[in-house]
């Protein structure tokens, strides 16, 4: 944040946040609610394969997972999974194997929409030429290229379960009886949680409209957030700020504090030449509207599953120390 703020001008950031258009603001707020209730809805079709869960619950647990990992690194993955699982015939594990496969639908939603902004849509008037559109290029041609190449190991995985628990029944092997079990549960379930990726032609399809709809509410968000500080750059501008974004929240900072706004003022500053103040104004503006509804949501859910941050700092601590042995509560 000192980076973000180094030489600011404090009066015209503070006009620029008093003249700020509330109805912009407050459809950042709606757009990024939207978004927790179209990740939880795009859930249920990763889950489908082991268990039909009610989008209550798949919301109840988006909203805590992704509370809890704005103050616990990680906490996340862990707690969503868990939440289904006390609750539905879901393993744990294989709820984890769904956040991998939903991270990666992200990741190549995101990088088609960089693509359709570089090399489809009107470049937008106000974009300037230099070095930082080539870097951005660069990172994510490679980006989607791993993205790729993870997504074809993990179908590979899930098309040959056997040969692969084969292979890896061999290697733990040199690991006591009891640990080698304990892994190989933990990866056939694992794989049980890939399943989806088996589905029929249609049900694939639609994740993937559903993946497309997540990021155009987060491009609603992201885009009303500098509209409604003066910025008047078309709609798809917002498709270049959001891979600015990606790179910026991967920064382990709790809240993605930081990173965040320093990518989206970097964005904002060095691509289209918005100045630094309205930039930073709209930073702070996006990361907290569309935070705060997860936030408030994600407390309010916490009680309702009875847990609080200090069992899901346990809980977390724990997967990070290493896997325990399977019980009712950890399936």
């Amino acid at each position: 944040m000192a980076f973000v703020f180094q030489g600011t001008d404090w009066s015209r950031l503070g006009h620029a946040v008093r003249t700020a258009d509330p109805f912009c603001l407050a459809g950042v707020a709606i757009a990024a609610l939207a978004t927790y209730v179209l990740r939880a809805w795009r859930w249920g079709f990763l889950l489908s394969p082991m268990a039909r869960v009610p989008l209550a619950d798949l919301f109840s647990a988006t909203c805590v997972g992704f509370m809890t990992a704005l103050v616990i690194p990680r906490a996340g993955e862990i707690v969503r999974p868990y939440l289904i699982a006390r609750r539905h015939p879901v393993a744990t594990s294989a709820g984890v194997a769904t956040i991998i496969l939903e991270r990666l639908f992200d990741l190549l939603t995101v990088l088609t929409l960089f693509a359709l902004y570089l090399f489809a849509l009107p470049v937008p008037a106000a974009q300037t030429s230099g070095s930082l559109m080539s870097v951005v290029k660069g990172g994510g041609a490679i980006a989607g290229a791993g993205a790729l190449a993870i997504l074809a190991v993990l179908v590979a995985f899930h098309a040959r379960a056997e040969q692969a628990m084969a292979l890896f029944e061999r290697v733990l092997r040199v690991f006591p009886p009891r640990l080698a079990t304990l892994f190989a549960g933990i990866l056939r379930a694992f794989g049980s949680g890939l399943a989806v990726l088996q589905a029929p032609l249609p049900q694939l399809l639609a994740i993937v409209a559903q993946s497309f709809l997540v990021w155009l509410s987060i491009a609603t968000s992201v885009w009303m957030s500098y509209r409604a500080f003066g910025v008047l750059l078309p709609f798809h501008s917002a498709f270049l700020i959001i891979a600015f974004l990606t790179v910026g929240v991967a920064i382990p900072t709790p809240g993605n504090v930081g990173g965040f706004h320093a990518f989206y003022v970097t964005a904002l500053v060095g691509v289209f030449g918005v100045s630094a103040e309205v930039a930073q104004a709209g930073a702070l503006a996006c990361h907290a509207l569309t935070n705060l509804p997860v936030l408030v949501l994600g407390i309010v859910f916490l009680g309702r599953e009875g847990l609080s941050l200090g069992r899901v700092a346990e809980m977390t601590e724990k997967n990070q120390a290493g896997p325990e042995p399977a019980t009712e509560a950890s399936r």
